[in-house]
C-alpha cells in the first residue's frame, strides 16, 4: 500500500526487448528511475538512447514486438509492468497523461478542439455542459485567447505553439498525478519553447502533479526540472539533482554531453563539438561498460566488466569504474 511519503513512480530493474529478425534488441536494460511526488524529473541523452521508449513503457503504449523482460514499474504502489490492458486503459487519461512530441499529429484533424477535450473527460462526472466549461477554463489557463470560440475551431486553425498548449491542456484536464512529456518542445522554435517550459513549470506548481520530462535539450532541462536522469544506449548512467549533476558531472558521457551543449560554448566557432563514435548495436551488446568504445578515459577494466552504480553525493549516483573508490549502491 503506497503512502504519501513513497515516490509517485518507482521503476526498479526495468528491461525491455524488441523482437527482430536478427534477434532481440535490448532497448532498455536494468533501468532504475524514481519520480517523487510533486517534482519534475528530466530524462536526457542522445537520440536512440531509450528516452521515449522509457516513457512509452511506463504508460504501456508499446509496439506489438515489444516485451518487458524484467523489472517493476510501481505507480502509486501498483506494478504497471504486470497490469492488465484493461487496467492500463483505466489509468491512461485519468491518473496519468502523456504529452506527445509532435503537436501537429497529436490531435485529430477532423474533430473540433472542443469535441476532443470533452471526449477525454469521459471518466469524469458531470454533464456535457460541465465538461465543455472545464475545457474552456483549461484553454484559458494555458493561454489560449477567446477560449469559448476556439473550442469550435479545428487543429489546423491553430499555430504549432497553440496546438502544443492545447495538448498540455488536455493532459491536465483529467487531473492526473503523473504527466509523461515526450520531448514536447522539439517541434517548436526557441521562443515558443521558452513559453511552453514556463507554462509547464507554472501549471505543475499550481496542480502539484509530477512530470517525467523527456528532452535532448540540456538548457530546457536545467530550467524546468528538479532532478535529471542521463541515459545512454538503453541504460541509466547518471542520476540525481539537476544542478548537482550539471555542475559536477561524474560520468564521462554526461561530461561529453555538456561539452556539446551550444549554450556552454563561449567562443565563436563554425564547428560544433560532437561525441566521436557511435552507439553500440543493441542486438549485439559488447561486454563491459556500454560507453567504453567512445570514452576517452576507458581502461582495461572497462572492456571486461560492467560498472556498478556509485554514490557521488547524497541523491547523486553514476555508473563508472572511475568512481570505484566511492560507495557502491546496492542493486
Amino acid at each position: 500500500m503506497a503512502t504519501a511519503a513513497d515516490p509517485l513512480l518507482d521503476i526498479q530493474g526495468l528491461s525491455l526487448d524488441f523482437a527482430s529478425p536478427a534477434g532481440p534488441v535490448h532497448a532498455l536494460r536494468d533501468i532504475d528511475v524514481t519520480v517523487p511526488r510533486g517534482r519534475i524529473v528530466g530524462v536526457v541523452g542522445e537520440s536512440g538512447c531509450g528516452k521515449s521508449t522509457l516513457a512509452s513503457t511506463i504508460i504501456r503504449l508499446l509496439a506489438a514486438n515489444a516485451s518487458i523482460v524484467s523489472g517493476h514499474i510501481l505507480f502509486e504502489g501498483e506494478d504497471l509492468a504486470t497490469a492488465s490492458e484493461r487496467r492500463m486503459r483505466q489509468l491512461r487519461g485519468s491518473r496519468m497523461s502523456m504529452i506527445f512530441q509532435d503537436p501537429m499529429t497529436a490531435l485529430n484533424p477532423v474533430r473540433s478542439i472542443g469535441d476532443q477535450m470533452i471526449e477525454i473527460q469521459h471518466r469524469m462526472g458531470g454533464s456535457k455542459a460541465d465538461k465543455r466549461r472545464r475545457a474552456r477554463d483549461m484553454l484559458a489557463t494555458v493561454g489560449i485567447p477567446d477560449p469559448d470560440n476556439r473550442l469550435t475551431a479545428y487543429p489546423h486553425q491553430f499555430s504549432g505553439g497553440m496546438r502544443q498548449r492545447i495538448c498540455i491542456a488536455m493532459a491536465l484536464l483529467v487531473e492526473p498525478s503523473l504527466i509523461l512529456a515526450d520531448e514536447p518542445t522539439t517541434a517548436l522554435d526557441a521562443t515558443l519553447e521558452v513559453q511552453i517550459v514556463n507554462l509547464l513549470k507554472r501549471l505543475q506548481a499550481d496542480t502539484g502533479c509530477s512530470i517525467l520530462f523527456v528532452s535532448h535539450h540540456l538548457g530546457t532541462v536545467t530550467e524546468l526540472c528538479d532532478d535529471v536522469v542521463v541515459m545512454y544506449a538503453g541504460e541509466v548512467v547518471e542520476a540525481g539533482d539537476v544542478r548537482e549533476i550539471f555542475h559536477n558531472p561524474s560520468h564521462p558521457y554526461t561530461q561529453a554531453l555538456l561539452r556539446c551543449d551550444p549554450g556552454r560554448i563561449r567562443e565563436p566557432t563554425r564547428q560544433l563539438p560532437t561525441i566521436p563514435g557511435e552507439i553500440p548495436d543493441l542486438s549485439d551488446l559488447p561486454p563491459g561498460c556500454i560507453f567504453q568504445n567512445r570514452c576517452p578515459r576507458a581502461h582495461a577494466r572497462c572492456a571486461r566488466e560492467a560498472p556498478g552504480r556509485h554514490r557521488v553525493s547524497e541523491g547523486h549516483t553514476a555508473s563508472c569504474h572511475l568512481l570505484a573508490e566511492t560507495e557502491e549502491v546496492p542493486a
